[in-house]
């Protein structure tokens, strides 16, 4: 029998895939999704706040700030603003750091957190 010669294949193609625009998991008034995060929110919103700045490896006090906002939005490509942000965080603190808290929860359930 002849051999016939057969390329041999060194290295494997590429994929990429590109990343698609995120989404907030949950809505900003969507507290009933979890109530756990809902009630700690508001008897203990430091609490939270701190739980928050903890998961993204940050300083505690800044869990409800403007900034852990954008910097969690930019990083899963969430579509918004930085007054968007500004706006959620002084208008409806409360919900804004709860949606945040809700979203790395479920982000981490998920494993892409």
């Amino acid at each position: 029998l002849a051999m016939a010669s057969q390329t041999v294949i060194t290295v494997q193609p590429q994929f990429s895939a590109v990343q698609q625009p995120g989404e907030w998991q949950t809505g900003l008034l969507d507290c009933c999704s979890d109530c756990g995060v809902c009630l700690c929110g508001m008897f203990c919103f430091l609490c939270l706040s701190c739980q928050v700045a903890g998961d993204m490896d940050e300083c505690c006090l800044c869990g409800s700030s403007v900034a852990m906002r954008t910097l969690y939005r930019t990083r899963y490509k969430i579509p918004g603003s930085i007054l968007r942000d500004f706006c959620s965080i002084w208008c409806c603190t409360l919900c804004a750091l709860c949606q945040l808290k809700r979203d790395i929860k479920r982000r981490r359930a998920m494993g892409i957190f």
